[in-house]
């Protein structure tokens, strides 16, 4: 169990294992962002999470995001930004 501001957080032994993704589908309404994490294996992949949330949270977990990411960059050095996934057959 972890602890944030105070509150206990508790987390299942299925969710704790993770999900793997190294593709991210982000979709919107007026009301909530749709987080969809994929994992795809060309010719296809799958959705292994999706993240509802509201536009005021998006907008601080993109600050959450960023910040986590300068600070790693600074204790571990530059990450090269990954090529997009392509098709089977494509070229580089």
């Amino acid at each position: 169990m972890s602890e944030t501001q105070g509150v206990n957080i508790k987390i299942a032994d299925e969710e704790l294992k993770g999900r793997y993704s190294n593709l991210l589908r982000i979709t919107h309404t007026r009301e909530e962002f749709i987080l969809d994490f994929i994992n795809l294996v060309p010719p296809q992949g799958a959705v292994t999470a999706r993240i509802v949330t509201s536009p005021g949270h998006m907008k601080r977990i993109v600050h959450a995001l960023a910040a986590n990411l300068q600070r790693y960059e600074k204790q571990h050095g530059t990450i090269r930004e990954a090529p997009e996934p392509q098709a089977d057959g494509e070229a580089n």
